[in-house]
């Protein structure tokens, strides 16, 4: 059985963008580090003129993040953290990107050099790795063609899934600007991997005012929001083949989500599906602290998956969490192969 760590992440190094085309090297980020003496000595990459946090690390939580090595957390040391998976029983990491979780550029010509970059860097680890570290597609979405072109070069290149957050700049996912790549997606069977994020600036700046709302709003609530709004705007049934996973959002909502789209399909004469998650291709990220037993009653067994959240350390971090999950003795353990590996094998092709 292979078991699958459905969410980790990369921290982007001056190495992410070695792999730029020459002629976009003008758009190539660098890091500063201010004077002040109230900045702390943190790093902030430059990227289109604007700072951006350079985090060695995400959130809080030191004992979690004390667990992983820098090396390993920006994949300098390739040997060293396939050895850490080994340690913590883990078959296959899905790495998920840092600098992403906001949007990186509003300029589609920045976008475009940035993210193609950042999946041939991934393409380089994948290829040292042994096909252990799989990874998501960060495609340059204001410019269709381009998105195009990078999930063909991420499905050949160890890619498993295509990165969204829950609002793309000034659309909501439901728009059908996005239904090319939909479709192209399902072709070449890959999954939309919507993360934890914003990729609305303004969005993102005005949440920030309050640090734990703003936390909560700008990272969790667009995820939930695109799971409503993809079923009840009905994309699974445009996109029968398609896929979605709902990365590092917890899965405690997925009750209160079924229960409130219930009344507003019959509202509009349509029917509910017996298990929406199964009959619309949905997956969702849970945490252990989650109360899996109720879940499952909504969400059935066939569509959950779990990640630590690995070179992570925020609310969501968990380094052992595949491990933890197989002593909860709530949970059948056959549900419980399903999450750490059936299930993940079904939403990323693995």
């Amino acid at each position: 059985m292979n078991i699958i760590d459905a969410d980790c992440h990369v921290i982007e190094t001056e190495r992410t963008w070695e792999f730029l085309d020459e002629a976009d090297l003008k758009y190539k980020p660098f890091t500063v580090a201010p004077t002040d003496p109230a900045n702390g000595g943190k790093l902030f990459w430059v990227i289109d003129g604007k700072l951006r946090p350079r985090r060695q690390s995400v959130g809080a939580n030191r004992a979690e993040h004390l667990k992983t090595t820098e090396a390993a957390r920006e994949m300098v040391d390739i040997n060293g953290r396939l050895a850490h998976m080994d340690e913590l029983e883990v078959d296959v990491q899905v790495l998920y990107p840092t600098i992403y979780l906001t949007q990186i550029s509003p300029k589609p010509e920045v976008e475009r050099a940035l993210n193609k970059s950042y999946n041939r860097w991934m393409a380089d680890i994948w290829n040292q790795s042994n096909g252990r570290l799989r990874w998501v597609v960060v495609p340059p979405l204001f410019s269709m063609d381009a998105t195009l072109e990078e999930l063909q070069f991420g499905k050949e290149n160890g890619a498993c899934g295509v990165f969204m957050r829950g609002i793309e700049a000034d659309r909501l996912l439901c728009d059908p600007y996005f239904f090319p790549m939909y479709e192209e997606a399902s072709r070449l069977d890959m999954p939309i991997c919507i993360h934890a994020g914003i990729g609305n600036p303004y969005m993102s700046d005005l949440l920030s005012q309050d640090n734990d709302l703003g936390s909560f709003m700008r990272n969790k609530v667009p995820g939930l929001g695109a799971f409503h709004s993809l079923i009840t705007n009905d994309i699974p049934g445009r996109f029968p083949d398609l896929r979605v996973g709902f990365i590092e959002i917890r899965a405690q909502w997925v009750p209160y989500l079924i229960a409130d789209i219930a009344p507003r399909f019959a509202r509009k004469g349509r029917e509910m599906p017996d298990d929406l998650l199964r009959d619309n291709r949905f997956f969702v990220a849970c945490q252990t602290d989650d109360d899996i037993p109720y879940i499952l009653q909504w969400a059935g067994e066939d569509n959950l998956l779990i990640g630590s959240d690995y070179g992570h350390a925020d609310t969501s971090a968990e380094l052992e969490a595949l491990r933890n999950l197989k002593n909860k003795g709530d949970v059948d353990s056959r549900i419980i192969d399903n999450i750490l590996s059936d299930n993940p094998q079904r939403l990323y092709a693995i």
